[in-house]
């Protein structure tokens, strides 16, 4: 009810334990048409094996291939994915915004030398890139044949190393490498104008080059001010960062993008730390603000398309 009075209309969330089936998919789907919302992205993971090209990663591979049979069964038209050997997210912390607001802040520098983690070890780009070829040589028919759009999420944050692992997402050639490994539309990116940014590339010209290539199957809508590229920068105010929004929505609107734009990573707003929204992760005044200014965006490039 709160994002529906938002004007929000469509939903992407985290999906529930591999191998979906089309039951459960219904279910979840069913929940959010009875609030007026429609489901139209999962987040899938719980297939290590695969990312890490271990033993048993076929049927990890074969779990994710049941789950997109049952996504397309019931009409979701994308799946997104991450593909990370470590997530580096140590490096993030808070920094004071206008007015005292909180962000995000990412600096490298702190945690350029941590070592692997037992449990993940370090895996090197090269071997990264064996591992995704494999994935996707395995999973890309099966999308196809069920309907179903691929989304690998860039690398965020996007440094060179990852407690010792190689991020084959952490930078425009790696995103570029990606949709060629099986070109086909349904093996696509989720485009980040905020990360796009991150790694010292201009977002606009970025989101065309994928949009002509009909492989943006799902989008963020975030801003940044970048320092370092790739090492250090922070998450701000859509309305405020070096990133031009009203550009990339232009060119989203100028190809006929259709579907999700996803305005994440809210600011942390006073109004939100003095009275938190159970089950909204305490932003939703924030939220209600990236919302409010993207739908702006998205009014303004249609009527600039249309010639208004």
């Amino acid at each position: 009810r709160r994002v529906k009075q938002l004007g929000v209309d469509y939903v992407c969330m985290g999906g529930p334990k591999i191998p979906w089936t089309a039951e459960v998919l219904n279910e979840c789907m069913e929940t959010l048409r009875a609030g007026g919302l429609e489901l139209r992205l999962l987040m899938i993971g719980g297939f290590g094996r695969a990312i890490y090209g271990r033993d048993g990663r076929d049927e990890d591979i074969e779990r994710v291939c049941a789950s997109i049979r049952a996504a397309g069964q019931v009409g979701l038209p994308v799946v997104e994915y991450n593909f990370y050997a470590h997530r580096i997210t140590e490096g993030y912390g808070r920094q004071e915004g206008r007015g005292g607001a909180g962000l995000l802040v990412f600096d490298y520098e702190k945690v350029r030398d941590l070592p692997p983690l037992d449990d993940v070890g370090a895996h090197a780009l090269e071997q990264m890139w064996e591992n995704v070829t494999y994935f996707l040589k395995a999973v890309v028919p099966v999308a196809e044949e069920a309907g179903v759009r691929l989304a690998l999420h860039p690398n965020d944050p996007p440094p060179p190393i990852s407690r010792g692992s190689g991020q084959i997402m952490g930078s425009l050639e790696g995103w570029k490498r990606l949709v060629d490994i099986v070109p086909s539309p349904h093996n696509g990116i989720t485009f980040d104008p905020g990360v796009t940014r991150e790694i010292g590339e201009d977002p606009v010209a970025v989101c065309r080059w994928f949009c002509e290539r009909d492989c943006i199957n799902h989008s963020h809508y975030r801003n940044v001010k970048m320092r370092v590229p790739r090492e250090q920068y922070t998450e701000v105010f859509l309305d405020e960062g070096e990133v031009d929004m009203f550009g990339v929505m232009r060119e989203l609107v100028r190809h006929g993008y259709p579907r999700l734009v996803y305005p994440e990573h809210p600011p942390q707003i006073d109004a939100d730390r003095d009275h938190p929204f159970p089950g909204t992760g305490g932003s939703y005044t924030g939220f209600a603000y990236t919302v409010g200014y993207a739908r702006a965006m998205l009014q303004a490039a249609t009527a600039v398309e249309r010639g208004g």
